[in-house]
């Protein structure tokens, strides 16, 4: 049970991010009607994740909720450390 809501929480911390650069994005006019549509679905399928696995575990679904989790939660914790290898080694990149 904690590990689902370990997943959720790093699942609801991506859909933020996501939701911020959305709201960024429509204060200097980056999101406009020629990829509206492209965004919309960028900031729909991360809730819809977060509520359809929040149902499923309601309904007594965990083994599949947690498994639909960390297909957004892997990549997401993977990138976290890319950049964390980054801020910390400070790489050359000539």
């Amino acid at each position: 049970m904690i590990f689902f809501w370990i997943l959720w929480a790093i699942d609801a911390i991506a859909t933020a991010v996501i939701l911020y650069f959305f709201v960024i994005g429509l204060g200097d006019n980056t999101v406009s009607g020629q990829n509206a549509g492209l965004w919309l679905m960028m900031v729909l399928l991360p809730i819809a994740l977060l509520i359809g696995t929040y149902v499923l575990k309601e309904n007594n679904n965990l083994k599949t909720a947690k498994w639909l989790l960390s297909i957004m939660a892997v990549p997401t914790i993977l990138f976290f450390l890319f950049f964390l290898i980054i801020a910390i080694t400070n790489p050359k990149w000539n």
